[in-house]
């Protein structure tokens, strides 16, 4: 619908449609067991949007509420696996956590906004690319970690500043965004996949905290579907806390890769074809 200055805004409801107060029982099932998938791979590696968001767009939700739901309804289930970690937290590459995770609440809140300002068919388009590029992330993050640690040194403002960037990233999309930190703590920091599943899982928190309020505010989370789909990630996200300090790294990498790259391959296909 047009807006100030002819400017399009976002229709959170659709003309004519209203939202549902329940969802028909397999919508329920799917939701539930799309939450619990993304809540414990968030817990594990990062990318549970990858599981969350096609599930979402599978019962009809809008590419932009959709993601809006998702956020809120992973966050609990983020939350608890942070609590889990609690007793690894520590700072990262020398800088102190405090100020990572106050950067990427601010930065988590600027990304949100953007999110409520993009309408329903620029984020269509846009999504499939972030998807992209956290496919690709994922898939030779680690080379290039190793390929650039050998040839830069990285302080503290850098890792800041990127931190930024990925608060952004994850208040805006933020699917593969715990992939990107993992990513980012290997190549900036030094750190061990396992060392960081607790930092990781803190700043995914904090940015999925900072879109939660945006999000709410601006009526965009569709709570039908939402509520289910939370359920499933608490059990989620404190099963793959728990399987976090047993399964071995490389094998929720891999599975991952495939999530991720199956739905990157879905969001090209609705988006542009």
């Amino acid at each position: 619908m047009p807006g100030v200055a002819g400017r399009e805004t976002l229709d959170i409801v659709p003309a004519g449609r209203e939202e549902p107060a329940v969802l028909d029982l397999p919508s329920t099932i799917l939701v539930i067991a799309a939450g619990f998938m993304g809540g414990a791979m968030n817990a594990l590696a990062g990318g549970g949007s990858f599981a969350t968001m096609p599930a979402l767009l599978a019962i009809g939700q809008p590419a932009n509420i959709a993601n809006a739901t998702s956020n809120f309804a992973v966050l609990p289930g983020a939350a608890m696996s942070s609590w889990s970690f609690r007793d690894e937290l520590g700072p990262v590459g020398g800088v102190n956590l405090g100020v990572l995770g106050w950067v990427t609440f601010v930065a988590g809140l600027f990304g949100s906004v953007l999110l409520v300002l993009t309408p329903t068919r620029t984020f269509d388009l846009i999504v499939p690319w972030l998807v992209l590029y956290a496919f690709v992330v994922l898939a030779v993050g680690k080379r290039a970690s190793v390929w650039l640690a050998q040839r830069v040194t990285i302080g503290a403002r850098t890792l800041i500043s990127v931190q930024a960037l990925l608060g952004v990233y994850g208040g805006y999309f933020g699917g593969g965004v715990g992939l990107m930190m993992t990513a980012t703590y290997g190549l900036l920091a030094g750190l061990h996949p396992r060392a960081m599943f607790a930092p990781r899982t803190l700043m995914l928190t904090l940015a999925n905290a900072a879109a939660a309020i945006v999000f709410v505010v601006s009526g965009m989370i569709h709570w039908a579907s939402c509520v289910p789909m939370l359920l499933g990630g608490l059990v989620g996200g404190w099963a793959g806390a728990v399987l976090g300090k047993r399964l071995p790294h490389g094998v929720v990498r891999w599975w991952t890769l495939l999530v991720s790259g199956g739905t990157t391959l879905v969001f090209f296909w609705r988006a542009y074809f």
